[in-house]
């Protein structure tokens, strides 16, 4: 019976994020590793915006506190403008030093904002503006960010975006080959 829920533990580690990557999180945190999935894996998530993602923004940071996800808000804090990649640059920033599972950008179409964290080396950030770009952007691509503009979808498609992004896995497979180009030619070029 140990040596099952070892075996478990290890995949489970292997569908969960870096930060959480350890034996002993899964037994302390007492998520049992025989029904272990996504949705049971508590994250650490970046979150950030423009003044034109900000109402979402803080709907979105609600939604994940109640989940029970580790949410930091870099900003910004109102309505008023702002530049946007003063507050996305630093979101990429923490999630490509391992700080931060995962991150959420917004802005008003979401476009400039995944543009400023693709500029990060190690960040995936996938625009997603329905449930199936989110799936997508998680099983095809890895994605370790999401961009969602306000302007672009309604608040509950943004949650479901958020929801189904946070739940769905990478497939690896033939998918992770062209992870590892994409990141080798961001090494080279």
């Amino acid at each position: 019976m140990l040596a099952r829920a070892r075996h478990f533990v290890r995949v489970a580690i292997r569908h969960c994020s870096p930060i959480t990557r350890s034996p002993n999180f899964y037994w302390r945190s007492n998520i049992c590793p025989v029904i272990f999935d996504s949705r049971n894996c508590i994250m650490k998530i970046a979150i950030g915006s423009d003044h034109a993602g900000f109402q979402y923004k803080e709907k979105i940071r609600a939604f994940l506190a109640s989940l029970e996800h580790d949410v930091t808000d870099f900003g910004t804090h109102s309505e008023e403008p702002v530049d946007y990649p003063l507050f996305i640059r630093p979101v990429a920033e923490a999630v490509a030093r391992g700080e931060f599972e995962r991150g959420i950008v917004l802005g008003g179409s979401g476009n400039g904002e995944a543009i400023v964290a693709n500029r990060v080396r190690g960040i995936r950030c996938a625009v997603c503006w329905n449930a199936e770009s989110a799936r997508l952007g998680r099983q095809h691509n890895d994605a370790n960010v999401i961009s969602l503009g306000q302007r672009m979808v309604t608040l509950d498609t943004a949650l479901e975006i958020v929801r189904i992004w946070l739940e769905t896995p990478f497939e690896g497979g033939r998918h992770q080959h062209r992870i590892d180009l994409i990141d080798s030619a961001a090494r080279t070029g």
